[in-house]
C-alpha cells in the first residue's frame, strides 16, 4: 500500500509504478495505493500525475483515489509512505505489532536517510518526483522479491 496524503499524486505514481514492476518480474503481489486525507476520494489522479505516468509508458486511469483506513493495517504487508507527515498519521493508527509494517519509500533507496517525496501538487516537478519513485520502487522490488 502506497500512502501520501490526497492519493492523486505521488501514491498514485507509486502505485502505477510497482504495478508495472510487479508484472515485468512476475510476482505475486497485490498493488494498491491510498490517502491520509480522503480529501479526493473517488477521483481519478491529477491530471499532471497521468501525463508523467503516460509519458514514461504507464497508464495511471484504472485507479480512483481512497482514503488509508485502519484495516489497511491488516490487509497489506507493507505500507509505504511517501514523506512523514503521512508516516506519523500511519503510525497512529497502527497496533504495537503493525508498525513494523510501515516505512517511507525513499529509505529503500537510502536507507536510513529518511528522504521524502515531495509533493508536486504544491511543489511542481512532477517529473522529478516520478524519477525518485521509480528509484526507490526498484529498490524495494530487489529487496523484497
Amino acid at each position: 500500500m502506497m500512502v501520501c496524503l490526497g492519493n492523486i499524486c505521488r501514491s498514485p505514481l507509486a502505485h502505477g509504478i510497482l504495478d508495472e514492476k510487479v508484472r515485468i518480474n512476475g510476482l505475486d503481489w497485490v498493488v494498491e495505493s491510498s490517502g491520509t486525507s480522503g480529501w479526493h476520494v473517488g477521483e481519478l489522479p491529477d491530471p499532471r500525475s497521468i501525463e508523467v505516468a503516460k509519458k514514461n509508458g504507464l497508464d495511471l486511469t484504472y485507479q480512483r483515489s481512497r482514503k488509508f483506513i485502519q484495516q489497511d493495517l491488516e490487509d497489506y504487508d507493507l505500507i509505504i509512505a511517501m514523506d512523514s507527515n503521512n508516516y506519523n498519521d500511519i503510525l497512529k493508527l497502527a497496533g504495537e505489532n503493525q508498525k513494523h509494517k510501515v516505512s517511507l519509500l525513499m529509505n529503500y533507496a537510502y536507507p536510513n536517510e529518511n528522504r521524502q517525496v515531495p509533493d508536486p501538487y504544491h511543489h511542481g516537478g512532477f517529473q522529478s518526483v516520478y524519477d525518485m519513485i521509480e528509484i526507490a520502487v526498484s529498490a524495494l522490488i530487489d529487496q523484497h522479491s
